[in-house]
């Protein structure tokens, strides 16, 4: 059974840019009810279709399964109104990957760092640009801000 094992964090400076290039993600969500996600995605001309459920506030279930692109767009197009819009950096440090996320469309302006895991008790090194943890806050998770743009939180 897949498993998805991974912390969310916001940036606390611009430190990470440079260290890698990035690419281009955009993800439409079928479902984004807290339990249980449906999602297609699409990085340049290949796509996934991705099913996961909440084990804990840090582990999911996940499955992914490539898609053909032509289907993803059409997916995406008649049944996604909820769409997420990124540039993803992935950086190699103290033997993880790190993926920052700069989000364009309506959720532009925000940051986040995200590290996969293998156990949720698993050490890693903390990059000096890294700011908050907020694993635990379901706001910003991708499927959440599919439906609740980050600018209309009115943080103040």
């Amino acid at each position: 059974m897949a498993k998805e094992i991974e912390r969310r964090f916001l940036l606390k400076n611009e430190g990470w840019r440079g260290l890698a290039e990035g690419e281009w993600l955009k993800q439409g969500y079928l479902s984004v009810e807290r339990e249980r996600t449906v999602r297609v995605r699409i990085k340049g001309d290949q796509a996934w279709l991705t099913l996961k459920a909440n084990i804990s506030n840090v582990s999911r279930h996940e499955f992914e399964y490539p898609i053909p692109l032509a289907d993803a767009e059409t997916i995406m197009s008649a049944m996604c109104p909820m769409l997420v819009e990124k540039r993803r950096h992935r950086i190699a440090l103290g033997g993880h990957v790190w993926e920052v996320d700069e989000f364009s469309g309506q959720n532009a302006g925000l940051v986040l760092a995200e590290i996969e895991l293998s156990d949720e008790a698993e050490a890693y090194e903390r990059p000096d640009w890294l700011g908050e943890e907020v694993t635990e806050d379901p706001r910003y998770t991708n499927a959440h801000l599919s439906r609740h743009p980050w600018p209309t939180w009115g943080r103040g």
